[in-house]
């Protein structure tokens, strides 16, 4: 009985948000073609007609790093601009570049005029025109959406994880309670399953702190992607700089630990006849440099695909909007329920992804650290 109380409760309750999410659908519709809004206005006021709606720029928009944070409609959360010129350094707000009716418009600093073109902070010469000598010159160090996001999961990391070791240093081995219960099954799978289970008994005490930070890390990140509300929604790990860096790390990691039976088999395969090492050996060591990319491709590739399958469902809704009402009213509802579904797919997805970047880290750094069969005998 309790838990088909708790199926019912869970049912009306989805109805509920299903009912909430189409009347907002359908309300902002309706505002958005009444004759008296703004919007119409400016339809009617144009000789040009409706504006179009670009789905492309509208998709690159949400998924790229910006300098401010969108919330809705002409709403924004500036961020800081920090440029390090030749001449100084050059500390403003985003908001600086946005004048009344929200129209781009450079900022005049202390040692230059700046603007932005498109997601990149420009400086410009004396007539306004981009100033590529001057552009080149200087460092962007602006605390992006994607670079406060980073601070705010690292902070989130800290936190969560210092509190449970100060819970676990005052009640020693004892059950886990409250975070650390959820947490804890987690770790010890990392520990146990990919790290010993791959570097091996003697190394995997070493690198298993790199691989819990780096599956923490990245799935904090894809989490924090899909949640569609501020301070959250950043692209991070759909940004290929970001498994860049952390393929990067690993690559430096394996290149540094390698030991001296690794770039034997590298450079020298033992048992292979020296005309096959000619063609042989080219391919492993391409092989040793690809690794970072193929991590880098497979994280980057499927964070971006989702989020840009999200968005191609909710541009749905303005696409047919655009034509008529009835049209974004009708297409607004499998709309929802798909980008929902979708959404929810990508947490499965997020969770994946950070588990392979680390199962393949970990073999990695097990096939650079292994020791010859001989030496265990």
């Amino acid at each position: 009985m309790k838990g088909d109380t708790i199926a019912a409760f869970l049912h009306k309750s989805l109805v509920r948000a299903a009912f909430l999410l189409f009347a907002l659908v359908l309300s902002v519709g309706l505002w958005a073609n009444d004759p008296g809004s703004e919007g119409a206005a400016a339809k009617e006021g144009s000789d040009e007609g409706p504006e179009k709606f670009e789905v492309g720029s509208f998709i690159m928009d949400h998924i790229g790093d910006s300098h401010d944070w969108h919330i809705v409609g002409h709403l924004h959360v500036p961020l800081p601009v920090i440029l390090k010129t030749p001449s100084g350094l050059e500390i403003f707000s985003s908001a600086r570049f946005s004048g009344d009716h929200h129209h781009p418009t450079p900022y005049a600093g202390k040692f230059g005029t700046y603007a932005l073109e498109g997601k990149r902070v420009v400086a410009l010469d004396s007539i306004g025109q981009i100033d590529e000598a001057a552009t080149a010159a200087m460092w962007d160090l602006s605390l992006t959406k994607n670079a406060v996001t980073l601070l705010f999961c690292v902070t989130l990391m800290c936190l969560l994880f210092i509190g449970m070791a100060r819970g676990y240093a005052k009640r020693g081995t004892s059950a886990p309670k409250g975070v650390a219960l959820f947490m804890e099954p987690i770790i010890l799978f990392i520990r146990d399953d990919v790290s010993k289970a791959n570097i091996g008994e003697k190394h995997y005490q070493r690198f298993t702190p790199y691989l819990l930070t780096l599956f923490f890390f990245i799935w904090f990140l894809n989490i924090i992607g899909l949640i569609p509300f501020f301070p959250f929604g950043a692209n991070v790990t759909g940004n290929i700089a970001i498994p860049l860096v952390l393929a990067s790390v690993t690559l430096i990691l394996v290149t540094v630990l390698a030991n001296r039976h690794y770039w034997r088999h590298i450079f020298a395969m033992p048992g292979v006849p020296l005309g096959v090492l000619f063609i042989l050996t080219p391919i492993e060591i391409m092989g040793h440099f690809l690794r970072p990319l193929v991590l880098t491709a497979r994280l980057f590739a499927n964070i971006m695909a989702g989020h840009i399958v999200v968005l191609v469902f909710i541009c749905l809704i303005f696409i047919f909007g655009s034509n008529s009402t009835a049209g974004g009213i009708g297409a607004s509802i499998p709309s929802v329920l798909f980008g929902t579904f979708v959404n929810c797919l990508e947490i499965l997805v997020g969770v994946l992804q950070a588990y392979v970047f680390t199962l393949l880290t970990s073999i990695y750094i097990g096939s650079a650290v292994a020791e010859p069969h001989h030496d265990h005998h």
